[in-house]
């Protein structure tokens, strides 16, 4: 378990998307890609795949042109107590950034609160909105860790990630069992030791 504190990832501007024609721009070059690999792009199966494609890859990246000030909203409430609040088991999909493979896995995020609250919900759509981009799992554990700290200003937050990646089962070593464990630890999970304790033990035994 990596218990050092991540750098703070800067901001990435959102991509832009084309004006209403991403799909048809995407089209093409798929049905091109699908002939250099030997594939008959007139065969059945393959006449809607490149429109198939093309819309899915707008699903998954729409991380692009979301931001944690939208999907949060006004769901920010007045803090009752300063306890720890934990959500765990967050389904996550993202795309490896270096082989455009998918990685999959859960999200665990616990913060203390000090002024304001988040509502449960939010949390993970934010996840979501980092996912939904080309990633690395390092980066994408810090920028949720970051997003929740600007955004709520709690006393910290602490982020474990454990996802499996294809690049490494469909390719390169072909470990199908190996999975990858990241965190990040801001504030008092990061300074106070009984603080992160607790946090991790609350994981292992729930």
């Amino acid at each position: 378990m990596i218990l050092k504190k991540s750098l703070k990832s800067k901001k990435r501007p959102a991509g832009k998307a084309r004006a209403g024609d991403s799909i048809e721009f995407i089209q093409p070059r798929i049905r091109e890609i699908l002939g250099v690999i030997g594939e008959d792009v007139s065969r059945e199966g393959l006449l809607d795949t490149p429109k198939r494609f093309a819309k899915s890859m707008g699903f998954l990246t729409s991380g692009y042109q979301a931001s944690v000030e939208e999907v949060v909203g006004t769901a920010l409430f007045k803090a009752e107590s300063s306890e720890m609040v934990l959500v765990r088991d967050i389904e996550l999909y993202s795309m490896c950034e270096h082989h455009m493979l998918p990685f999959f896995g859960k999200a665990h995020i616990g913060y203390i609160p000090d002024k304001k609250i988040i509502g449960l919900s939010k949390i993970p759509r934010i996840v979501d909105v980092f996912a939904r981009r080309l990633q690395v799992q390092e980066r994408l554990t810090a920028e949720i860790a970051d997003a929740i700290m600007d955004t709520v200003k709690p006393l910290g937050v602490a982020v474990v990630i454990e996802a499996a990646h294809f690049c490494m089962m469909m390719r390169g070593v072909e470990k199908q069992n190996s999975k990858t464990i990241t965190s990040a630890m801001r504030g008092v999970f990061y300074s106070e030791s009984d603080t992160r304790k607790e946090f991790l033990t609350l994981l292992k035994n729930g």
